[in-house]
């Protein structure tokens, strides 16, 4: 029965549905979001964290493209910290803690009052399409919404199964139900099908914690914040007086690892149930035991999820041990030796579509107006979701308007390589976002995010023009600061020597621009201004040798490889770059740069090797 008419449907409510339904809502589409409840639209089904490396930029640009999750950490967060700040700028980025409940009331809150977003507490087991068109969509409950794009975003949902031990059942996440219907319409449509897997900790009871015996890791102060338009971090909790909350760490022991070693046959991994690939940078702790044999400990944070649980999220140590061995684990642990669980360990193993099977715009090849968005795309994160989920609700929305779709460039944001590196290449095991992998890292910074895509943002309509008004001025008076100092020199005595520098040439790694002001300086009063004039003065030269770097890369991408190449004496490769390279033995540097996980840190390490940069 039809009962309603949309210009677009976003199926799931997670963090890639979040950023779609509300990217097409604010665009004027009349969009609908189906839920299996909506009590959990922006649940943190794992680790109650958001940012981390190149994950917090990402955030920087959703918030750019006019996105919330920067806004959402901002009002939720519990510690802040920005990570990396002992390298240069262009590799930091902001993580913070959330508190889990108040981070998706927040996102419940936003998306039940934004105009033309509707929510429906339903499950979507059929697409219609027509034409290789989608037309609308069916509902468990039988009934049909005429629509003229969708975005499917099911995450760990679709056809979702859970292990603990020798446990299994079906779900989408612990306890919840999983989603079936709409295998039977990707299999009826020809899209090939995946499975992947993935996991999460037990939750601890953090009154059973002993943290007397454990190292404190407290937050930054100033906290660091994450949306633009945020001033300063507006957390509940501050505003409410609470100091930010500790973390701690605790490291597993060689009990840990021999109870691991003497259950490997009892967990579903390596007992045979569970057949899909794993994260490779989020591994379970039997695989870190088994993989590293050499390693004495590893290293687990103790996470709080919220400032009103005594839930606490040992990030580290998710498996997939039966809950008796797990239990037995854990108190293996420094701090943890009468520990209590709360809710067991359990891996997930779930459906998705190969990402090859899209354009780079999100929509999939064989019908038109249908977008993937998030896990299903075979990715891991709640970023990169959230990163894909703004992306394909902005193409929905321009689709249902019959307007062209966009795509983001490699050159101008993680989102664009992320996009690319998916469609492109495709994946073999659940895609994490690295600095490593943009070949522009040194322009494409946490810093400069706004810069880059609010202009994007503004013609979109995700930004209104109060916003795009205060970018506009503040890039005008950092381009001012910029050629102002450009053509400015000061005399500096070093010793009895005096000469005359370039206010470039005194922004070393240790001076700071507000080292300017004991010269007689002027410097700008605004700090982003002051800190923005600040990094491109130092990062210009390096970001042109970039430019230039990436020039000569293009033009190498037909240098040969010789066939016997020896790979372990190529220096500068990660343990995954020499796996996939002897596996694949690509015969030229373009052959290599297209091997899923193969990053553009690889290619300039294979070239320098081959003595081709020179």
């Amino acid at each position: 029965m039809l009962v309603d008419e949309f210009d677009v449907a976003v199926i799931g409510g997670g963090h890639a549905g979040i950023e779609a339904a509300l990217a097409s809502a604010r665009m004027g589409a009349k969009t609908v979001m189906f839920v299996l409840n909506a009590d959990t639209i922006g649940q943190m089904s794992c680790n109650p964290a958001i940012g981390g490396v190149a994950k917090g930029i990402v955030v920087r640009e959703i918030d750019a493209l006019g996105g919330e999750m920067g806004k959402a950490i901002d009002h939720t967060g519990i510690q802040f910290k920005m990570l990396n700040t002992r390298k240069g700028k262009a590799v930091w980025s902001p993580r913070a803690q959330a508190d889990k409940k108040a981070y998706r009331e927040y996102m419940k809150r936003v998306c039940e009052n934004q105009e033309n977003l509707h929510i429906k507490q339903d499950e979507v087991v059929d697409i219609i399409v027509e034409n290789n068109r989608v037309v609308g969509v069916k509902t468990r409950l039988g009934l049909e919404y005429k629509v003229k794009a969708v975005v499917v975003t099911t995450g760990t949902f679709l056809n979702g199964v859970i292990y603990i031990g020798d446990k299994t059942f079906p779900g989408g996440r612990a306890w919840e139900p999983n989603s079936t219907g709409l295998a039977d319409f990707y299999k009826r449509h020809g899209f090939p099908l995946m499975r992947f897997k993935t996991g999460t900790p037990a939750r601890l009871d953090r009154r059973t914690i002993d943290f007397s015996v454990l190292e404190p890791a407290p937050g930054d102060d100033p906290p660091p914040k994450f949306s633009f338009w945020t001033e300063p971090v507006g957390s509940y909790w501050f505003e409410k007086g609470k100091p930010q909350a500790l973390c701690w760490i605790t490291y597993t022991t060689p009990k840990t690892h021999e109870i691991i070693r003497k259950n490997l046959h009892r967990t579903a991994l390596y007992g045979g149930l569970i057949k899909g690939i794993g994260p490779r940078y989020c591994p379970s702790i039997e695989d870190k035991v088994v993989k590293f044999p050499d390693k004495e400990r590893h290293q687990i944070f103790l996470e709080p999820e919220g400032w009103d649980t005594i839930e606490i999220y040992p990030n580290g140590l998710s498996t997939s041990l039966p809950e008796e061995i797990q239990w037995e684990m854990y108190r293996s642990i420094p701090g943890l030796e009468k520990v209590e669980l709360i809710r067991p360990a359990y891996a997930i193993e779930y459906d998705v579509v190969p990402p090859t099977e899209l354009y780079p715009t999100l929509e999939t090849k064989k019908i038109r107006g249908l977008f993937h968005a998030g896990n299903f795309n075979g990715t891991t994160g709640y970023e990169e979701a959230a990163g894909q989920g703004i992306l394909a609700g902005i193409n929905a929305a321009l689709r249902a308007f019959g307007k062209e779709p966009i795509y983001l460039r490699r050159d101008e944001s993680y989102i664009g390589i992320m996009v690319d590196d998916l469609t492109t290449k495709g994946v073999t095991e659940p895609y994490r976002l690295f600095t490593s992998r943009s070949e522009y890292r040194l322009y494409l910074r946490q810093d400069n995010a706004i810069l880059r895509l609010a202009k994007l943002g503004r013609e979109l309509g995700l930004l209104t023009e109060e916003q795009y008004k205060l970018v506009k001025e503040l890039e005008s008076e950092i381009q001012a600061w910029l050629e102002f100092y450009k053509g400015y020199k000061v005399s500096v005595a070093i010793g009895s020597d005096v000469r005359a520098y370039s206010l470039s040439q005194l922004l070393t790694s240790e001076r700071s621009i507000w080292d300017l002001k004991e010269l007689g300086v002027s410097v700008p009063e605004h700090p982003y201004v002051a800190e923005e004039v600040e990094i491109q003065l130092k990062y210009e030269p390096y970001i042109e040798r970039e430019r230039k770097l990436n020039e000569k890369l293009k033009k190498l991408e037909d240098t040969p490889i010789p066939e016997d190449i020896d790979y372990d004496k190529v220096p500068g490769l990660t343990n995954e770059a020499r796996e996939k390279l002897k596996k694949f033995r690509p015969l030229t540097v373009g052959q290599a740069s297209r091997i899923d996980g193969i990053t553009p840190a690889t290619i300039t390490a294979l070239l320098a090797f081959l003595g081709k940069l020179d």
